[in-house]
């Protein structure tokens, strides 16, 4: 197992990308807490997880509350003796789809805001007990918004790419002390349309070209992509474990390309 004896902290842990990376963390042996907003979302990861014989543990954290989430980690890593691993994967509505000429200062702010605040809060709680043990994997989210020239998510893209830089530099911030630090970058998942807050997202867009948002990624993915597809869930789960694992030791600052070939380094 890659991460027998860790323990993981993912914040955003009832959502469906961070659910899907709580399973496949647990596959591989790791003690997975999960935090988040909705006790009920929380519950049903953790129920999967230990139905599939691993160990999860929940908690009702706003990962933009900087106490809360103190507070949390300070818990975890006293009741677990360390933290190994932590993700961020919350998501939040943001307005896209809105040509500049519509877009409201908020609407635009709002992703970069929540994003970067959430990451920067979560991040440093946790990286605060990995320094001392000089050990320890720090996660993010990206998207392809990041690195895309398009319309239609100026304030989305921006944040992905503040993410992304935030990557690199905190990968050096904490690098010395044997701490890691890298981000995924997967492209639109399909199967997140049932259960997470991207259908709305999705909808809006659809909506202004007179399709669904089915439709819409269908043929994103055939045009758009090398491999006519997008990520599973089960693909960005397994890629968060690889990263997460002794594995992928020698890799920090790094983005990890999900995106079926939308982008091409």
């Amino acid at each position: 197992m890659l991460l027998q004896h860790k323990t993981a902290v993912i914040y955003g842990g009832g959502g469906t990308l961070g659910g899907a990376v709580a399973r496949a963390f647990a596959r591989e042996g790791a003690t997975v807490h999960l935090a988040g907003r909705t006790q009920a979302k929380l519950d049903h990861v953790a129920m999967d997880v230990a139905a599939a014989g691993g160990l999860a543990h929940t908690a009702v954290v706003d990962a933009l509350d900087e106490d809360a989430v103190g507070r949390h980690v300070d818990a975890v890593a006293a009741g677990a003796g360390q933290i190994d691993i932590a993700l961020n994967a919350i998501g939040v509505v943001h307005v896209q789809g809105t040509p500049l000429a519509e877009l409201s200062l908020a609407d635009f702010m709002r992703p970069i805001d929540v994003y970067l605040r959430s990451n920067f809060i979560t991040a440093r709680a946790v990286a605060r007990h990995m320094v001392r043990r000089r050990t320890g994997v720090i996660l993010m989210l990206s998207t392809p918004a990041s690195r895309m020239a398009g319309t239609g998510f100026l304030g989305f893209g921006a944040a992905c790419g503040a993410v992304e830089a935030l990557t690199r530099l905190l990968a050096a911030e904490v690098g010395g002390a044997g701490v890691r630090v890298a981000c995924l970058r997967p492209e639109a998942v399909p199967q997140a349309l049932a259960t997470s807050h991207s259908r709305e997202i999705f909808s809006r867009v659809a909506e202004r070209a007179g399709t669904t948002a089915e439709a819409l990624l269908d043929e994103r993915a055939r045009t758009t992509t090398l491999l006519g597809r997008f990520p599973t869930l089960d693909e960005v789960g397994d890629c968060a474990a690889f990263l997460a694992s002794d594995r992928a030791g020698a890799m920090t600052g790094a983005i990890a390309n999900l995106t079926c070939g939308a982008l091409v380094d």
